[in-house]
């Protein structure tokens, strides 16, 4: 049994935790500016167009029926030019199996390029709009941290999100061809 002073810590820990939750909540929110759609698990993605490598635009509706990953990054980012050799293996490994990685590069064109010259990958990448809303803030990143990831559905849906690397395991659940019903 628990007595009276441990029942009032154990009330006390609760309620921060809460408050905690509520703050967090708030705080996402309020990053967002008025007006700007964001994209939150279960919704389904805005079609955005963005800059390719090549110069052309390109629509994220352009993969549709496909299980994709969007993975921001950017050329400073330590973490997430750590995770770029996982994210070719995934896409070597799954790409022919209807899933794709697409990079997003949160970045300047100029370094994002410059970087993928002496680092390809063999997986696209677009360039994300760095203005307010960014891109990955339109797509959940309220706290705009990189690396970021976004899995959707071959519908365009956000499945899950994941703010930091995403690990091996992860890419294997995430992008695995799914069992027909």
């Amino acid at each position: 049994m628990l007595s009276r002073g441990n029942w009032l810590i154990l009330g006390a820990a609760v309620l921060v935790a809460a408050l905690g939750g509520w703050l967090q909540h708030a705080s996402r929110l309020a990053r967002s500016p008025h007006g700007a759609q964001v994209a939150n698990v279960g919704d389904l993605r805005p079609d955005l167009a963005l800059a390719g490598l090549d110069g052309r635009e390109h629509r994220l509706s352009e993969f549709r029926a496909r299980r994709v990953l969007l993975n921001f990054w950017a050329s400073w980012c330590g973490p997430c030019l750590d995770e770029m050799p996982a994210l070719a293996k995934a896409q070597a490994k799954f790409g022919e199996q209807g899933a794709i990685v697409v990079g997003i590069a949160m970045d300047d064109p100029a370094h994002a390029r410059a970087f993928l010259a002496a680092h390809p990958v063999n997986y696209p990448i677009l360039l994300g709009r760095l203005e307010s809303p960014s891109t990955s803030l339109r797509l959940g990143n309220a706290g705009e941290v990189l690396p970021y990831s976004v899995l959707l559905d071959a519908e365009g849906r956000v499945l899950e999100t994941r703010r930091g690397t995403v690990d091996a395991a992860t890419l294997e659940r995430w992008l695995a061809p799914r069992a027909a019903p």
